[in-house]
């Protein structure tokens, strides 16, 4: 009797480490899966820049598989996520990544989207960074209808830089002044 005793306790150690294993495998996969597909939807999360020897500052974006050019950068020193839009005539940015960033809301006015027509509340963000592109009292628009945390990188950001598309790369350029 006593060795039956002992193989069940056997048993049961044995099917915690299976679990523990298991578990740890799984964590495993799930952390390696989520980064493979943060990379798939954000292949720009630490974009390629230079510095020409004339000054010039060059940021490198990679298209991601549905076609976007989504990259890391900062506004006024928060990280966020841009989401280059040359079809946004401002910096659409989600009022609650204005908050973060201390943005004031200016004027209210109404802007036509995509998704039709938003409010949207002017402001100017103080500074802009994507990779070793800075840009400075950029106008921009508060927008409480965006939900997601993605700004649109829009016309009055890309205005103030040269940008050119080759395949599935995008080319930002900044000129010294």
């Amino acid at each position: 009797m006593p060795s039956s005793t002992n193989d069940n306790s056997g048993r049961t150690a044995g099917k915690g480490m299976l679990i523990f294993s298991l578990s740890i495998g799984l964590a495993l996969l799930t952390i390696f899966f989520d980064d493979l597909l943060q990379e798939r939807v954000n292949p720009n999360q630490n974009p390629a820049s230079i510095e020409l020897i004339s000054g010039v500052r060059e940021v490198k974006l990679k298209r991601n598989r549905q076609g976007h050019y989504i990259a890391n950068g900062k506004i006024n020193s928060i990280p966020v996520t841009f989401l280059v839009d040359t079809g946004a005539t401002d910096v659409a940015i989600p009022e609650s990544i204005a908050n973060q960033a201390g943005l004031p809301k200016g004027e209210a006015r109404q802007a036509a989207t995509a998704n039709g027509i938003v409010n949207v509340y002017s402001t100017k963000v103080a500074s802009l960074t994507l990779g070793n592109i800075s840009l400075y009292d950029i106008d921009a628009s508060i927008t409480p209808s965006m939900f997601n945390d993605t700004i649109l990188l829009g016309m009055s950001a890309l205005s103030e830089i040269d940008f050119s598309q080759v395949g599935a790369s995008l080319t930002l350029k900044q000129t010294p002044n």
